[in-house]
């Protein structure tokens, strides 16, 4: 099965770190990402820019809006994710645990299972 695994930190510690303690972080999660990639569960892998860089489409019945940021004020922010292919929610967790290991910054981990939807596969 197909797991997201979504990256959450406090993007204010995480953009004040240095170039080498950046490279370092980079570093000990590539390792991770190897030993997932080589036994092919790694799939994409995404660093988001910072929220700042955000747009934001708000929807309700009466209106849309589109605003600068993101779409709420919260102390952690998705900071990346990665996509894995993992025979149960605990091998999952095992990768997501080793990722936490390798980021010396206090942060979460979001687990979710994917459903795929391909456009041309869709009824008409």
């Amino acid at each position: 099965m197909l797991y997201a695994v979504f990256c959450y930190n406090q993007e204010d510690v995480t953009a004040n770190w240095s170039k080498e303690e950046d490279d370092k972080v980079m570093r000990d999660l590539a390792a991770v990402q190897r030993k997932y990639g080589d036994a092919g569960k790694l799939g994409p892998v995404a660093r988001l820019l910072p929220t700042t860089a955000a747009t934001t489409l708000r929807h309700s019945p009466s209106e849309t809006v589109v605003i600068d940021g993101p779409f709420a004020e919260t102390k952690e922010q998705l900071l990346g994710f990665y996509v894995v292919d993992c025979a149960s929610l605990d091998e999952a967790l095992d990768f997501a645990r080793e990722l936490s290991a390798a980021n010396p910054a206090t942060g979460s981990y979001e687990i979710r299972p994917l459903a795929i939807y391909k456009p041309s596969e869709l009824p008409a």
